[in-house]
């Protein structure tokens, strides 16, 4: 067990290490090239933060431990809203952006009801993998042709100064690049090896795993950047980016480990996360929209709904 363990906090340390790695050698690279910092960081930024989920879904389904996979994509989006933006929110008020409302919050309610259609028979097969990605070109499209209309105002420069400096010989970026890459692959080996087993030992399900431990451990990323950027008051990236992260984990993440090999969906993740996650995506248009804001009160109110889950899953599912 304890060697298990190791090996689970190693795999959580080395995908954000690797992560992290990416994000900065990929965006110095592109940025040298000449690429635009708002299609840096929709682009090379989105992927490398989701790099961990990738990862940990790809080397779950080909263990043939697909509820893990399915489990941490779940519950890394519950995370994501009822406790980072929760979290964020209960520290100071998150104002929306017009992106995050017209674009973000709709794509981050429809991907995760069709997750929860496409699931229903109990498998997500390649057809399911293409029609998700299909959803994230989509998205993507729209994203950037969104963004590429503020190119000429303020956001241009706030994403430029959210981005890795450019400096240092190219070789050394390409270097990190990666071994951030190489440090995800192996890190994620490490993490499904060491859950599986802790999850053999103490008798729980993969799924269970996948949504608390994994889906914790592969969401600090996110924790760490939005409450940094909730800090530094840039309040409107933080939540969109948050947002967009949880589109991201669903159209491209759940669609590309689809693709590789078709994964299993037990009976509770249908019955109680799945759907769990789904009401929370679409509880937040209403709550969003409403004041075009996300107040104390209700940033406290989702990080105690998340504490209840919690509970109810160490209660009920071990």
């Amino acid at each position: 067990m304890l060697v298990d363990a190791g090996l689970v906090v190693a795999g959580l340390a080395g995908l954000v290490i690797g992560a992290e790695f990416l994000v900065r050698g990929g965006s110095a690279i592109a940025t040298r090239l000449g690429v635009s910092p708002l299609l840096v960081g929709l682009t090379i930024v989105s992927v490398g933060t989701s790099m961990p989920e990738l990862a940990v879904g790809i080397d779950a389904t080909l263990n043939d431990a697909g509820p893990l996979a399915v489990g941490n994509i779940a519950g890394t989006n519950i995370v994501n809203i009822l406790l980072i933006l929760g979290l964020s929110a209960a520290m100071v008020p998150l104002a929306l952006g017009k992106q995050t409302l017209r674009l973000d919050l709709p794509a981050m309610s429809i991907s995760a009801v069709l997750m929860l259609v496409l699931s229903l028979n109990g498998s997500l097969g390649r057809i399911d993998g293409v029609i998700l990605l299909l959803l994230g070109i989509g998205y993507t499209a729209a994203a950037i042709r969104s963004e590429l209309r503020e190119r000429a105002t303020p956001v241009e420069e706030e994403i430029a100064e959210e981005l890795p400096a450019k400096g240092g010989p190219l070789w050394l970026r390409a270097l990190e690049l990666l071994g951030g890459i190489a440090a995800v692959v192996v890190a994620a080996d490490w993490l499904v090896d060491g859950s599986v087993s802790i999850a053999t030992d103490l008798g729980v399900s993969e799924a269970f795993i996948g949504l608390t431990i994994v889906a914790i451990g592969t969401s600090a990323p996110e924790l760490v950047t939005t409450l940094m950027s909730t800090i530094r008051g840039d309040r409107d990236l933080a939540i969109g980016n948050l947002i967009g992260s949880s589109v991201y984990n669903i159209v491209f993440i759940l669609g590309v480990t689809a693709l590789v090999k078709p994964i299993e969906v037990t009976s509770d993740l249908i019955r109680v996360d799945i759907p769990l996650m789904t009401a929370v995506a679409v509880l937040c248009i209403p709550v969003f929209v409403s004041g075009r804001r996300v107040s104390r009160l209700e940033g406290i109110g989702f990080v105690a709904l998340y504490v209840i889950y919690l509970v109810v899953l160490l209660v009920f599912r071990t």
